[in-house]
Formats: structure tokens, sequence, C-alpha cells
């Protein structure tokens, strides 16, 4: 189903809520509306959703916020809007026409793709979370959500991109033969690149900052992803696992990533 033209949708939507097509709504808002900004553009985010209510609804929703919403109905064009646009935040449906939501995820990582991508999906099993967050997901909404909540993930997704921005003008850590880079958004192990996503970066950079200390779930969530531990949450863990294996594994005289059993986890240097 497609979304309705801009002069079917309610007279509620800002007026400066405008559609270029039948699968594109996007919004120039105004300051007063407290808009989230990149530089001097306003955030950008791209909604894969082909639920015509669903989808109106997080426009509606993100661009009240402040936000610049992309909405498209299709797997294709999707994919084709992260490629070429490059928007701050992607949020996600798994099942969509054409190209599935696992398959966008996938492709988009192994372009090099970096944007953050919230999943929004009615498959809740722990299995599709975790193996949507283990592909390169950074986040996972079980429908139905409220879309207030979503609002404030994907403001925590944004805010985190600017940050990323600004820790570039840090300092490299180097731990042994591990070399965190702030400027690059990369580790190398050795001399070669680990391959990490913005997400994994900014989980092992966290570590790093407190290097020899545990740091807790509850801390690496909220530094990392902005929000709170919740019961059974295994995020945190998803992304270590998927850390120790580009670097841990290829480290020929270290492991760096050390686990505190049922606290956290803490960046050292141990001997193999």
């Amino acid at each position: 189903m497609r979304p309705r033209s801009a002069s079917t949708r309610s007279s509620s939507l800002p007026r400066t809520f405008t559609s270029s097509s039948p699968d594109r709504h996007q919004r120039s808002a105004p300051e007063a509306l407290g808009g989230h900004y990149r530089g001097r553009e306003m955030a950008k985010v791209l909604i894969v959703e082909d639920d015509e209510v669903i989808g109106q609804g997080m426009a509606r929703h993100l661009a009240a916020a402040g936000f610049d919403p992309l909405w498209v109905t299709k797997g294709e064009q999707g994919l084709a809007r992260l490629r070429y646009e490059r928007p701050d935040v992607c949020v996600l449906d798994l099942m969509i026409p054409q190209t599935d939501g696992w398959s966008i995820i996938e492709a988009a990582r192994g372009d090099g793709i970096g944007t953050p991508i919230i999943v929004v999906s009615a498959r809740g099993t722990e299995h599709d979370r975790i193996h949507a967050l283990e592909i390169g997901a950074d986040d996972y909404l079980v429908k139905p959500f409220s879309m207030k909540e979503l609002v404030a993930r994907v403001q925590a997704a944004a805010r985190r991109g600017v940050r990323a921005q600004e820790s570039a003008r840090g300092e490299p850590i180097e731990i042994e033969e591990l070399r965190i880079d702030p400027d690059q958004v990369e580790a190398y192990v050795d001399g070669d690149a680990a391959g990490l996503t913005p997400t994994e970066f900014r989980l092992l950079y966290a570590l790093a900052l407190e290097r020899g200390r545990v740091v807790t779930r509850d801390e690496l969530l909220q530094r990392v992803w902005g929000r709170r531990e919740t019961h059974r949450d295994r995020t945190v863990d998803v992304f270590v696992r998927k850390m120790r294996e580009k670097i841990d594994r290829r480290a020929p005289r270290h492991t760096f990533i050390q686990t505190r059993y049922g606290v956290g986890y803490r960046l050292d240097a141990v001997p193999k």
C-alpha cells in the first residue's frame, strides 16, 4: 500500500510537511520546533515501512520532533536512499516488499554505510532481535510501540552521531598492539583495520576511556545507545561478541575485552 498524497492527509500535519512523490515525505521545519541539526541542515531520518498508518504516524511524529523524515514503502527504495542520501538515522521494518529488512541491513553494512539503523518489527523473539543486532542493526523496537518511544530512540541515535563527530577530535588510544583512532572511527590490531561499525567503535571507545575499570551494561547502554537496561536486554552482549571476533581473535599477543560476569566489561591488555 502506497502512502497517500499530501492533499489527502490530515490537516493536523504541520503546514511545512510536504510530499514530493507518493513514496517520499519531507519536512523543512522551522527553528521554533526545536529541530535537530547536523551543522546547518536538519537531521534526516529515513523510514522504510510499507504500512500506511504506521508510516504516516512515524513521519508525522518525527517531523513534529524537529527531524526531516523521508518515507519509502519498498526495500529497494530504502536501500537506494541509504546509499545515495546517507540519512542520519534509518527506521526499518523487516517484512517489507521487494528487498526485506534483513537484506537491507546486510547490504548497507557491506557497503560500509554507518547510518544507525533502528529496526521496528512485529517479530519480537529473542532470536530475531539478536540476529538483527548481529548483522548490523543498532537498535530494535517490537511492534506495537509508542511513537514517543520511537522518537526518543531516534533522538538518542542522532545524538550519538553528533558525539561521534565530536569525539573524532580526540587523540588515539594505544594499548599494546591495539590502536583506537577516533579520527578514523576505527581500531587497528597490529596495524590492520578491525572493520568496526560506528556503534561497535563507540562501544570500544567508551570502554577504552575507562581502561582497567569494569563498566556495567547499564552504563554502556546509556553512553552508547542513550537508554537504560531492561530485563533480558542482550544488546551490549551481542556487540561485545562482535568486537571480540574482530579484535581479540586477531590480536597476536593479548586479549583486550574482559568480562565481569553479572556486572559488565572492562578493556585492558591480558597476555594470551
